[in-house]
């Protein structure tokens, strides 16, 4: 059996993480799941992860989700300090982007085409 060397943090339910899923799966790339929702990245480790991915912390908000929506995190997150952002989506997974694709030297958050060329 190949060594792990993805970590997939995702929501069975989301059509964006299937559809990550079938694309690695596809090119036999092995990873390990993780539901976001139940076992997010603890705010340290998402802070690294962050940093590694070079994107922006404002990238890893789940802009289009329910509890984004109902905590108004639109209005709160401008009064927020990036750690207190960063603590806060450690605490409520359902607040990230996903799927959250972690490798050794790499982190994508989101899917598409740009992020499925990165995982080939």
């Amino acid at each position: 059996m190949p060594a792990v060397i993805l970590r997939f943090y995702g929501y069975k339910k989301c059509a964006t993480c299937r559809k990550a899923e079938k694309h690695l799966e596809a090119r036999k790339i092995p990873y390990a799941f993780t539901d976001i929702t139940e076992k997010p990245p603890e705010a340290a480790e998402l802070g690294r992860l962050i940093k590694i991915s070079g994107r922006p912390l404002s990238a890893f908000y789940n802009t289009s989700g329910e509890l984004y929506k109902s905590m108004k995190i639109k209005d709160r997150r401008v009064r927020l300090t990036d750690a207190e952002q960063i603590a806060l989506l450690a605490a409520h997974g359902r607040l990230l982007k996903r799927p959250l694709l972690v490798g050794d030297k790499r982190v994508t958050v989101g899917f598409g085409p740009e992020e499925a060329a990165t995982w080939v």
